[in-house]
């Protein structure tokens, strides 16, 4: 374990939720919110940390501060709290965590608000992916909220519209082209009838701005990007009126009158063009590729019907669970393809970051049944399930994988994968996630060798706390 003295403790409050309250599966287990703030030196480490491993690895999620009732709680919206370890030169320097300071958890903490005066009208604390973009560590939030900024030990800046050139809306998953060095993003809101596909430039700046017409209201999780398209996905989770009237904090429901359909935009200019697929719930992308006058998307999905704010996926009370498909968008005959490429549950599927929008030969992803199933399942789906007990290596070209078992009741989140050096080959690299490790109650840093994905682990780093259940993040290589 870490030696106490080098383990400070920034923020504590007390329990995050208030009780008696029914039982809810994602304040409960390794979903349950953590209560301080940790800052943690010279982590141990069982196995031996690469030395090519420079740099941060951040990950983000819903950790709920202060729930009132734990019953109208839903989990997408807790609080965002960033967990970040940093590594260099073999070791494993400090592991921290911090919420997000909005105007809303400087309050609940007692602090003052570091950022603007006012705050933003959406102020939210992102909780849904963190990157690095720039210099800049930026947790995100899709409908509404800004970016929040981060430094390089966690603390919050203060919401980032990147120099002003950004008005609203932003999204959760942005996709960075780094032969252009663009970083796209796809933002939607409900009030809009239209999505907005943003292009941020070299100067840090959004240098255009493109309209898509797109009425009706559909929840835009996600986007594809290839070398010369813009994937947009419109899909039969529409937003609610009359769920958001009655106060409902996720107002989205399956529309079985709104169509599904898949758009493909040019990059350089020129109008979308729609095709019709078979109704799904699209949940995230891998990649995205021009094949001649093909679109290929690797993505996640769901079975139809979809329902966000609870039950999963299927008929009532059913949980369906998400797989990894294949669509082949035919531009010359209007036809789109779907197909499964792998039929076990699994989710949050990365790759290579280098090759976003051009082709790929390696996916990874975390084994997963649908987190969703738990939500009003409480004498059902253990909640930890909803993660994985495994991790998956992809090898599309040849229809193979390999699987990383994890000990019974251990868990892990998104896995994300670094190359060895830039010119390496495309597996030639870590894949880390952060597991719960049932055994000490806590947390480790899981580093595996990709190109011995279901051999030992080169290292494990031994957190001082637990990090729950959450969402995406990225690993930052150190600044020049």
């Amino acid at each position: 374990m870490t030696d106490p003295k080098r383990t400070t403790v920034t923020a504590r409050v007390g329990d995050t939720t208030r009780k008696p309250h029914a039982a809810h599966p994602f304040l409960e287990g390794a979903f349950a919110p953590v209560t301080e703030e940790v800052t943690a030196f010279d982590l141990p480490v069982t196995g031996r940390i690469p030395r090519e491993l420079n740099g941060r690895y951040l990950r983000t999620g819903p950790n709920a501060l202060g729930v009132e009732d734990a019953r109208a709680h839903h989990w997408m919206l807790g609080d965002g709290m960033v967990h970040g370890v940093r590594l260099r030169e073999g070791r494993a320097e400090w592991y921290r965590n911090r919420w997000v300071r909005s105007a809303a958890v400087a309050h609940k903490l007692g602090e003052p608000y570091p950022g603007p005066n006012p705050p933003p009208p959406a102020d939210f604390a992102p909780n849904t992916h963190v990157i690095g973009h720039r210099g800049r560590f930026l947790a995100l939030q899709e409908s509404g909220p800004l970016p929040y900024e981060l430094d390089g030990e966690l603390n919050t800046v203060g919401p980032c519209d990147f120099g002003g050139s950004l008005e609203g809306a932003f999204t959760a998953h942005t996709k960075y082209d780094a032969a252009a060095d663009e970083l796209h993003a796809l933002a939607y809101d409900p009030s809009w009838d239209y999505v907005r596909h943003l292009v941020v430039d070299a100067t840090g700046r959004v240098a255009r701005t493109t309209r898509i017409p797109m009425a009706g209201g559909a929840m835009v999780h996600d986007f594809g990007l290839t070398e010369r398209r813009l994937v947009v996905f419109d899909i039969p989770v529409t937003f609610d009126p009359q769920a958001a009237a009655r106060g409902e904090r996720v107002p989205y429901i399956w529309n079985d009158a709104h169509p599904a359909r898949v758009g493909v935009l040019p990059r350089a200019g020129g109008g979308i063009r729609w095709f019709e697929v078979a109704p799904t719930y699209y949940s995230h992308t891998l990649n995205a590729y021009d094949d001649g006058d093909f679109v290929v998307v690797d993505l996640t999905t769901y079975p139809a019907p979809f329902h966000v704010a609870g039950r999963g996926s299927g008929g009532p009370g059913a949980t369906g669970t998400p797989s990894l498909d294949r669509w082949v968008i035919d531009l010359r005959t209007g036809r789109v393809r779907q197909h499964t490429l792998d039929d076990r549950p699994q989710e949050f599927p990365r790759l290579r970051e280098s090759l976003v929008s051009r082709p790929h030969r390696f996916g990874y992803a975390a084994a997963a049944a649908t987190f969703f199933s738990a939500y009003e399942s409480v004498d059902g789906v253990p909640p930890d399930r909803a993660f994985s007990s495994a991790l998956i290596k992809h090898d599309l070209r040849n229809g193979t994988s390999r699987v990383h078992h994890l000990e019974r009741d251990a868990a892990a989140g998104e896995p994300v994968f670094v190359p060895s050096a830039t010119d390496a080959a495309e597996d030639d690299g870590y894949t880390l996630a952060y597991v719960h490790n049932p055994r000490r109650g806590a947390s480790d840093l899981l580093i595996l060798a990709a190109q011995d994905f279901d051999g030992e682990p080169v290292a494990r780093v031994h957190l001082p706390g637990r990090v729950p259940l959450g969402f995406h993040g990225s690993w930052v290589p150190q600044l020049p």
